[in-house]
């Protein structure tokens, strides 16, 4: 019997993030819905449902600066952008923006996810039938959008990371600056 070499194995930890990306490209694939809005784009109103069953909708903040970030559990960017977006919604303009945290996984999740942020003041807020997600071409994590009061996109980030921060907070206060007529 011949002796081959064996190929080595990827570590199980590799191959499960692997597989996660993987299964999250299918979950968001983009494949024959229609075009994603962009910035200049009015907002789809939807934006998901409160763990109570309550839906969110962006016109629910009209006159404010709206920063909608689509994640979940598995995504480890997304859970240290999660402190991030609380930091913003309780910064000095708290009264002119409002941040939305939509989760794309199922509710039993979303209802643990949400008691471990209890006291937040951003508003978790999901996805249950991927509508959201389908409206705002979302096809991968993390997305982030910022609208303006006028309920129109300024800026869609997809697949950012930390260096991208920077970018990010520049373009929120340029939305406020707006906001206030600046």
């Amino acid at each position: 019997m011949p002796n081959h070499a064996r190929a080595p194995l990827l570590p199980p930890t590799l191959l499960r993030r692997l597989l996660l990306c993987l299964l999250a490209i299918s979950c968001f694939s983009a494949a024959g819905a229609p075009a994603a809005p962009g910035a200049g784009d009015m907002a789809p109103d939807d934006l998901g449902l409160t763990v109570k069953g309550d839906a969110v909708k962006v016109s629910d903040y009209a006159g404010k600066v709206v920063v909608v970030s689509f994640w979940a559990s598995w995504c480890a960017y997304c859970l240290k952008e999660l402190p991030v977006l609380e930091d913003i919604q309780n910064s000095s303009a708290k009264d002119h923006i409002q941040v939305i945290a939509v989760n794309t996984e199922e509710r039993a999740v979303f209802k643990k996810l949400e008691r471990a942020f209890r006291g937040a003041s951003l508003k978790l807020t999901y996805d249950p039938v991927k509508a959201s997600a389908a409206a705002y071409g979302v096809n991968g994590l993390p997305h982030l959008l910022i609208i303006g009061r006028s309920g129109r996109i300024l800026k869609v980030y997809r697949g950012y990371s930390e260096s991208s921060l920077d970018g990010i907070i520049a373009d929120l206060n340029l939305a406020l600056a707006e906001q206030a007529g600046k």
